[in-house]
């Protein structure tokens, strides 16, 4: 391939040198940050040969090409000079990376996604206590309830606290400085001068009183300001002493500041988000549960839905309900409902396979697999999925339903919906169960087109195909999964290629074939090798890691290398990676999969290091002429 000549016409089709403010790599995609993304011709992009699909997502316009990425990119640096353009960016920018819609967007999923499991345990928890209670199954004054309460709500109470740790350290702030600002907040003392109504300044600065109890707005702002503070001590305060005097002067100028100016600025900002979004909901509430509905799954494509998360979880923080959450589970199951009229109406085994298996995991919440390996790659049942969404969240909005916790929609969070006297409950079960009804029989009527039939491994020890031109060892122990359960529409739906992922169980990986490294990439997030055989795969640790830039991962080759299978290639350590808030699911793609007339995959639950993972057939002579 001509990478120059490939490169000018990415170049000129996202607008020209001058549209671009700023360029990176991963694994596989070039992520352009634009100053106008309406320049960009998508359409034809993703026409150009050598160019597999676009996203936008996150304010980054990103360009999928595969393992050649790093040859795209560096052709760039040669017909252009956006490259160098890069460095300046970076040194006059520093720490600000896309513009200011996606860094918004990747700032609070930052701060709010690692906090979503526990929110959903113990919303779940809630939930059930609040069925319980009502129904008189436990007494709201024994002890039993007492202590299954403070498990279920004190993640709200102190929700500053958890929000300092992750706003830490997202903007690389001291954690343990920022609990202690959050702490401050929630002291006795404090909490007492506001109750009794004391009169109260700092150094003669009058100071406003607020509850910072289950507060979202104060501590993110406090924490933020404070990372800045942090690093203009460091700059100039000796090594010797900066250990305590910068957490010292952090604590004087931050706490008073955030009491006089971020804590009010902050708890009314977030009254006033809700009430206006509450106000829409009383205007119209059958329109407003309708466009949620309709549209809660295009903005969670887009990254663009984590702006109401925090909104959801303030009402329910502050409130103790939240009127506008409802809606978005119509849309949920109205997705599970298209996957599942795919299931129905598909002649093609693996599609059938994959849309059943979805539509189980989307029931429980996890529409990702649903949306990207089945009605979004499929188009007609996504649509239909957004109607029957609306329909589904006018219902819903209409029986005015409300959430009582927070958590992921699903079957099992259905009982934080359950509130005193289970009002609007019945209309929530209504309106998904229409939602899913409608989008699995406009699935069914719409249609769509039905993939071809592709021949699959067939072996009665469950091992590949044993008639295959060419195998494909594991690089890692772990489970098996399907390659549309990755989180990732570049790798689910097969836009990469063909291949399979792995939820690693230890921190190795090694070569699975006998070849040379082609691609070693500096983040050592991933690898491509080309197999002696002309096999091309790209092993991906993880998903968006490369934001890591090669911490927790160590790498034990250099492009160039030659290898067999398994030799150690890179060690990578899971835990780190995860409390850093990144999935370790690992694909494992053959980026040339058009070279082969099948590629099977093993059908084993779970595997280890050289175990067979995939075999290749090759096309013959005739097959390539026909081709």
């Amino acid at each position: 391939m001509n990478y120059e000549k490939l490169a000018k016409e990415i170049v000129e089709l996202v607008g020209g040198e001058k549209n671009v403010t700023s360029l990176v790599h991963c694994a596989t995609r070039l992520r352009f940050t634009l100053k106008d993304t309406s320049k960009a011709n998508k359409g034809k992009l993703e026409n150009t040969e050598g160019v597999i699909t676009v996203k936008e997502s996150g304010g980054q316009f990103q360009v999928v090409i595969g393992n050649t990425v790093p040859e795209v990119y560096n052709a760039i640096g040669k017909v252009s000079n956006i490259l160098s353009e890069n460095k300046a960016s970076k040194t006059s920018d520093t720490g600000k990376k896309g513009n200011i819609i996606g860094r918004t967007i990747d700032v609070i999923s930052s701060i709010f996604a690692p906090l979503l499991g526990v929110m959903a345990g113990a919303g779940i928890l809630k939930g059930l206590l609040l069925i319980a209670t009502n129904f008189g199954w436990l007494d709201p004054a024994s002890t039993t309830y007492i202590i299954l309460a403070a498990a279920a709500d004190s993640l709200f109470y102190f929700l500053p606290l958890l929000l300092a740790v992750t706003t830490a350290r997202k903007f690389e702030a001291n954690v343990f400085t920022a609990l202690t600002i959050a702490g401050a907040l929630l002291y006795p003392s404090i909490i007492t001068l506001r109750t009794d109504g004391v009169e109260t300044d700092f150094f003669g600065i009058p100071v406003t009183l607020m509850s910072y109890s289950s507060t979202v707005i104060p501590i993110i702002l406090a924490v933020i300001a404070m990372s800045k503070l942090e690093k203009v001590c460091n700059r100039f305060i000796h090594d010797s002493v900066k250990n305590f005097l910068t957490p010292l002067i952090s604590l004087v100028i931050i706490l008073p500041l955030t009491l006089i100016v971020f804590g009010p600025i902050g708890v009314n900002l977030g009254n006033a988000i809700a009430d206006g979004l509450v106000a829409v909901f009383s205007w119209s509430p059958l329109l407003a549960g309708a466009i949620l509905g309709a549209s809660w799954q295009l903005l969670v494509i887009f990254g663009v839905h984590w702006g109401l998360i925090p909104v959801f979880i303030n009402n329910v923080a502050v409130y103790g309900r939240d009127g506008i959450k409802p809606a978005t589970t119509a849309s949920v199951f109205a997705q599970t409902g298209a996957a599942f009229g795919v299931f129905l109406k598909t002649k093609n085994k693996k599609l059938k396979a994959l849309a059943g298996s979805t539509t189980v995991t989307a029931l429980f919440g996890i529409t990702e697999p649903a949306v990207y390996g089945v009605t979004l790659r499929l188009k007609r049942p996504f649509i239909a999925g957004i109607i029957g969404g609306a329909v589904g969240g006018a219902i819903i909005g209409q029986a005015g339903t409300e959430a009582f916790a927070s958590g992921a929609p699903g079957l099992l969070t259905l009982p934080i919906f359950y509130g005193p006297g289970g009002q609007g409950f019945p209309g929530l079960i209504l309106g998904i169960v229409v939602a899913f009804v409608v989008s699995a029989v406009l699935t069914y009527i719409l249609g769509f087109e039905d993939p071809v039939e592709v021949a699959e491994a067939d072996d009665e020890s469950n091992e590949t195909n044993e008639r295959s031109d060419e195998e494909i060892f594991s690089p890692l122990d772990g489970k098996v999964t399907a390659l549309s359960n990755v989180p990732d529409p570049a790798f689910s739906s097969e836009a990469m290629g063909k291949g399979i992922a792995i939820e690693p169980t230890s921190g190795r990986v090694v070569s699975p074939v006998n070849g040379t490294v082609t691609v070693a990439f500096k983040t050592k997030h991933a690898i491509g090798l080309v197999s002696d055989s002309g096999a091309e795969i790209l092993i991906h640790v993880g998903i968006d890691t490369v934001q890591l830039d090669g911490q927790f991962f160590t790498s034990h080759i250099q492009q160039g290398d030659r290898v067999k299978v398994g030799d150690l290639l890179l060690e990578f350590d899971i835990e780190k990676i995860k409390e850093a808030g990144y999935q370790v699911v690992t694909p494992i793609i053959v980026t040339n999969s058009s070279s082969y007339t099948e590629i099977a995959a093993t059908k084993k639950e779970s595997v280890n290091e050289q175990d067979v993972l995939l075999s290749l057939n090759v096309l013959n002579d005739t097959e390539k002429i026909a081709g």
